[in-house]
């Protein structure tokens, strides 16, 4: 079956949900939830396949992954996702004219999502969940690292869907990169491509693309540690932003310190060296610093292109400024617009940070870790937008829906000019 016949039949299926009841939605994610914890052992086997094909010490090793406890995750995101409130048909506005037409604007699904994403298996569940929630046909296109976890997975979810007419309504397109082009130019059939991974495949999905792109980019993450910040907060913040999960993009990248706190810099990142190993590239002031108090096998001197990488591993530059107008504006060349957080006891430097910065996410005094659909009670999320038309942040339900007007009359007719 070649790819745009695969597209049609998603497209003529997306048309089929319109007549699905809520029960019947919500019955299909619960049955999802509790099977994917029952073939947890069956799933595994086939993801170790795929993690076989990969060296462990590549960052999109850990984003590979699956085992049983990323699985329950998996499972209760799902049956979160069931027992949110749909966000279609709800009237966002509702007003009669003059002439006695009443209109109303209703919120719709968008019709037909295409994800494209890297090494992530669990995008699979997420999505799906996420689309058929919203009332949303989905194409997938995965990419060759995860090939047998993604047809496993869809594999359980089909039959799921069998018994209500609704198997098309989710369709995994080949993982080779051949099936990307004509995935991201199906304007007759796809309505929105949301690109995950890195910087190359997202590029290149907005240069190529004839179907609408929202852009779920790349995480450049700072956290600035001001004059004013609390050093046990900071100890904490840095910790968890930079440790908690390396491969994911809410991950912190760089670490900017406020000159005059240069002396409790090693006593800040302490808690990077012993456990975690990551390896600090250091301006020639951080580094001065650090000499001496951070392990030498971790620490070196940061070179230019350190600057706005996204290490997405154990590595972290550090970057030293005289003062919070001086992060601002460092963040400002170097984000990506995706996370960004001081550590501050000072409200007039937060106040100022969580209105200069522009990103879709900005924290005072706590971990970028949370930039996350789930840790934002959203259930689950479709991807984080750094852009800013149509969505921003993490996308959820509600970011998956358009409008349409209804317009209700009795016989008005519009008279010439």
């Amino acid at each position: 079956m070649n790819i745009d016949t695969s597209l049609e039949k998603t497209r003529q299926a997306s048309r089929r949900l319109a007549n699905c009841t809520d029960k019947q939605i919500k019955d299909i994610l619960l049955q999802l939830a509790d099977t994917a914890v029952a073939q947890t052992a069956a799933i595994l086997a086939v993801n170790q396949l795929d993690l076989e094909r990969m060296n462990p010490q590549d960052p999109k090793y850990d984003r590979l992954l699956l085992n049983p406890a990323r699985l329950a995750d998996i499972a209760a995101d799902l049956r979160k996702v069931a027992d949110l409130p749909s966000p279609i048909g709800k009237i966002i506005e509702s007003r009669s004219l003059p002439n006695g037409l009443h209109l109303s604007k209703r919120s719709v699904p968008l019709g037909v999502i295409g994800i494209v994403y890297e090494s992530r298996p669990n995008v699979t569940f997420d999505v799906f969940s996420l689309c058929l929630r919203s009332r949303n046909a989905v194409v997938l296109k995965g990419s060759r690292d995860a090939h047998f976890s993604n047809l496993a997975i869809v594999a359980i979810i089909q039959p799921i869907l069998a018994p209500y007419g609704l198997e098309d309504v989710i369709y995994l397109a080949p993982s080779e990169r051949e099936a990307l082009l004509p995935i991201i130019t199906a304007n007759r059939y796809i309505d929105l491509v949301i690109p995950r991974g890195g910087k190359g495949l997202i590029d290149y999905v907005r240069q190529q693309a004839t179907v609408p792109v929202i852009e779920t980019g790349a995480g450049i993450v700072h956290v600035y540690f001001d004059v004013d910040g609390d050093l046990k907060k900071g100890q904490d913040i840095i910790e968890n932003s930079k440790t908690r999960r390396v491969s994911v993009c809410n991950a912190l990248d760089c670490l900017l310190v406020h000159e005059d706190r240069l002396g409790d810099l090693a006593e800040l990142l302490s808690p990077l060296a012993q456990p975690h190993q990551v390896e600090i590239f250091a301006d020639d002031l951080a580094y001065a610093a650090l000499v001496g108090k951070y392990p030498d096998a971790l620490l070196q001197r940061a070179a230019e292109e350190h600057f706005g990488m996204e290490f997405l591993s154990l590595k972290m530059v550090v970057k030293t400024l005289p003062s919070l107008e001086a992060a601002v504006d460092h963040i400002d060349r170097f984000s990506s617009r995706h996370s960004e957080a001081i550590v501050s006891e000072n409200a007039e430097a937060i106040v100022y940070f969580l209105n200069q910065v522009d990103a879709a996410v900005v924290y005072a005094n706590a971990s970028t870790a949370f930039t996350d659909g789930a840790q934002f009670g959203l259930g689950a999320e479709i991807g984080i937008s750094t852009q800013k038309l149509h969505a921003r942040g993490p996308m959820a339900l509600a970011e998956l829906t358009s409008y349409k007007w209804i317009v209700e009359g009795d016989g008005q007719i519009r008279k010439s000019s």
